[in-house]
């Protein structure tokens, strides 16, 4: 069940013989109600008189809701990371936890149920709802009742026209008045002559009408329909224009649709819905919109008519080029294993990656007689349940997604290709705290399918795989070198021989400013990428240098200029700026560390009438514009990569590289030149100017951007180095976190729990630390961290296993494949 607990046993619903429905839905008695739950496995047979019996399988073991295989892979890595199993499935699977069905219920035959109450299901079948979810359980418990599912599929409500004659008689006919001939004797001229004119006019609606066509008075026609000369009689009356449109036009979702629809008046609408006219009625709900694949254009070569040259090994990878370009060369492969009914599945790290996977990819599946699906939380409820649909049945055996997707019941599967694999977005920042790819690793084992590693460059841990290299796009790359004055001629001319270290410019030095105005002069777009969002990274006292902090953590308040408030990234804290220093009374405060919104005020100064946006978390401004072709600077955070890139871009800068450097962690690096890799190759077609400001000009990893090396260059020079110093991909680490209200209290509690490895025969090499967290307090907790390192995941997982044979006296939590620092 989707609760941080380990999976539970139970007995099969009463009567099931049809075997172990392994990744099947089941409706389970859980305090009280029914839940959902997965079926994962086979419990211990032994303990099954002890068990509560399942009430209901809800799909059909042909078509179960995760395939046996995915079932497998999940369960084993959430074993070797003693995670419960039950968090890792609440994480991964994000559809099927709530099921629409019929429920009635009725007495086992012969059963008196009046010890329960008054109002008991009785020997008739009744719906469910009628009765509490605790009183059916307790007679549930007792095995006195008896109870029916069936599904409930999902209807709209629409209004549609009846047929004619279904609609009631006095809607559509009418009392008229009509003559009677002969007209009877004794009327005089006036009267016969209202009669006559009534016998050549026709029909009419009222003795008024009547007189007036006539010319007559009331008295005169009354004594014409007394004396017999006329009678009342019913008439079809003509259908109503609204009616004949909506008969044509079929079911509309709402009266205002059929009103607008027609052309009159909602209430009109109404009117002819009260009379009889139309009706509300549920339909079977059409099927939800679905993103629609990508369509090559006549005539192009795609990548399915070209030849397979990619490695055929369990695990391999694919790395270099532009986007567009790794999806042509993988083009063959996946055409070919859809072509032979065989299925597969490509994670993306995020939207963005996802929208470039589908428009590069999705297109093969028709060819191959198949469909392609899109999972991920862009979808609403209803198009992930049709989604679902889709690939358990085998319709579609091309799957696209993020996150959810690795759950996906895709039939056969053959290839599980993972975008970006080295990407911090697949890390899950709370519950079970998987890194996917590794999830992924454990499924492709488990189904017997090959595992592809593809992307802008490879992670370090890809490195020893097999695989294939794309040259890199062409960066057109300058570097501001804030730690030495530019007087080196390799620097190009945009530097200045006369400036020193600390005349060039902060936050936009001299060289980005003189880009930054040919950009305006000549109408074309940038984009600048600032360390971090709001105004400043602090509010520092310029007499004291005191600077105001958070009450829940260790670190210092972020200054928001807009709201004029300062900020805790970590918990979410705020104040309005303080008018005094507390410490001295100073009255002024010195910003330090810029942000969006500083970097965004200067470039305003710099271009005066120049468009300027921002892109952070706090504040997204309507890019429409940028992307249409229109000049204009636009500053973010990374969020700018989640974006398509501007057609016209030709600048883009970033502001303080290093602070992707300053992190502790030994994955920074790594990730920094990646993001290099991924901005150089960010437009589709071309090669923008990419300026980099930095205090360190000579990190191997900006050093190998600039000299034109292939994307395998950094990675492999880095795995060299890890394998001497014992990190992945050559080892194994858990992050172990210790935390309590107290400092000492998590300081003791970590020193126990590194005692106890100790004892259980870990070494030095495996167990580093314990130390506190780099933020000593976070959100009013003291953290402390043990890092285990182990040769092999099973080794690991020995480790592991000694955090469960007794209790803590503080919260402790563990992260396998900690990412983003200690």
């Amino acid at each position: 069940m989707p609760l941080p607990i380990p999976a539970l046993d139970f007995a099969p619903p009463h009567g099931w013989s049809a075997g172990v429905p392994v990744g099947c839905r089941a409706l389970l008695p859980w305090r009280g109600e029914l839940t959902v739950g997965l079926v994962v496995g086979t419990g211990d047979p032994r303990l099954s008189h002890r068990l509560r019996d399942a009430v209901h399988v809800l799909d059909d073991p042909a078509e179960p809701w995760v395939t046996p295989g995915t079932v497998a892979g999940v369960c084993a890595w959430a074993q070797d990371a003693h995670v419960p199993a039950g968090l890792v499935w609440g994480d991964l699977l994000g559809v099927g936890w709530e099921a629409a069905y019929r429920h009635r219920v009725r007495a086992v035959p012969g059963a008196d149920l009046s010890f329960f109450g008054r109002t008991v299901p009785g020997a008739e079948w009744t719906d469910a709802l009628v009765y509490p979810p605790a009183l059916l359980d307790a007679i549930r418990e007792q095995g006195l009742l008896d109870e029916a599912f069936a599904p409930q599929p999902r209807t709209v409500t629409v209004v549609r026209a009846r047929e004619h004659r279904a609609v009631p008689v006095a809607a559509r006919t009418v009392t008229v008045l009509r003559a009677v001939t002969p007209a009877p004797p004794g009327l005089t001229p006036r009267q016969a002559g209202a009669g006559a004119w009534l016998a050549g006019a026709g029909e009419q609606e009222s003795l008024n009408a009547w007189a007036r066509g006539a010319g007559v008075s009331g008295s005169v026609v009354t004594a014409v329909l007394n004396a017999g000369g006329a009678e009342y009689a019913q008439a079809e009356r003509p259908p109503p224009p609204a009616w004949a449109w909506l008969l044509e036009n079929g079911p509309q979702d709402s009266l205002s649709a059929w009103a607008q629809g027609a052309g009159i008046p909602a209430s009109a609408a109404a009117t002819l819905l009260a009379r009889g006219w139309a009706e509300q009625a549920e339909v079977p709900a059409p099927p939800p919109p679905l993103p629609l694949p990508a369509v090559p254009e006549e005539g192009e070569v795609t990548g399915a008519d070209l030849p397979d040259r990619l490695p055929e090994a369990p695990v391999w990878r694919l790395h270099g080029g532009r986007a567009a370009s790794r999806f042509r060369v993988l083009a063959p492969r996946v055409s070919r294993l859809l072509s032979q009914g065989r299925g597969v599945l490509v994670l993306a790290p995020d939207h963005a990656t996802l929208r470039r996977a589908w428009a590069g990819l999705s297109g093969l599946a028709e060819a191959a007689g198949t469909l392609a699906a899109q999972v991920g939380g862009h979808l609403s409820g209803v198009q992930r349940a049709a989604t679902w649909d889709l690939i358990r049945t085998g319709a579609a055996r091309l799957v696209v997604g993020t996150v959810p997707a690795l759950s996906a019941p895709v039939a056969d599967l053959a290839l599980i290709i993972v975008l970006e694999e080295g990407s911090d977005a697949y890390k899950l920042l709370s519950g079970s705290r998987a890194f996917v790819p590794d999830v992924a690793a454990c499924v492709a084992r488990a189904q017997d399918a090959a595992l592809a590693y593809v992307g802008s460059v490879p992670a370090v841990e890809s490195v020893p795989h097999p695989g294939a290299e794309l040259p890199p796009p062409r960066a057109r790359l300058h570097v501001v070198d804030y730690a030495a004055p530019p007087e080196q001629p390799e620097l190009g001319p945009l530097s200045g021989v006369h400036l020193k270290a600390g005349d060039q410019g902060y936050p936009l030095s001299h060289d980005l400013a003189r880009l930054l105005r040919q950009v305006q002069e000549r109408g074309r777009q940038a984009a600048l990428l600032a360390p971090r969002r709001g105004y400043s990274a602090l509010l520092r006292c310029p007499n004291c240098e005191h600077t105001p902090q958070c009450r829940n953590c260790d670190v210092p308040l972020r200054f928001h200029q807009e709201t004029r408030q300062l900020t805790c990234h970590q918990c979410g804290y705020h104040e309005n700026v303080p008018d005094r220093c507390d410490h001295c009374g100073e009255q002024m405060w010195k910003a330090r560390g810029p942000g969006t919104e500083w970097i965004a005020a200067e470039v305003a100064r710099l271009l005066p009438g120049f468009p300027v946006y921002r892109l952070d978390r706090d504040h997204q401004d309507d890019l429409a514009a940028l992307h249409a072709g229109a000049p204009g600077v636009v500053v973010g955070t990374q969020l700018l990569l989640s974006q398509p890139c501007p057609p016209e871009l030709a600048l883009v800068g970033v502001t303080l590289a290093d602070t992707w450097l300053n992190v502790s962690d030994f994955r920074a690096s790594e990730r920094y030149h990646r993001l290099l890799r991924q901005l150089a190759e960010w437009h589709p077609s071309r090669a923008p100017m990419l300026v980099v400001q930095t205090f360190q000009a000579d990190h191997p990893a900006l050093k190998v951007l600039g000299s034109g090396q292939g994307v395998l260059a950094y990675p492999a020079a880095e795995e060299r180095v890890r394998l001497e110093l014992g990190y992945p991909p050559h080892a194994r680490l858990a992050q172990v976190e210790v935390a309590a209200r107290e400092a000492e209290r998590a300081r003791v509690a970590a020193q126990e729990i590194a005692d106890a490895l100790y004892g259980a025969g870990a070494t030095e090499l495996e167990v580093l630390g314990p130390a506190p967290s780099p933020v000593a307090r976070l959100r009013g907790v003291y953290p402390y961290h043990l890092l285990l390192r182990a040769r092999s995941d099973a080794r690991l997982a020995e480790l592991l296993a000694v955090l469960e044979r007794r209790s803590w006296k503080a919260r402790v939590r563990v992260d396998v494949n900690p990412r983003g620092g200690l």
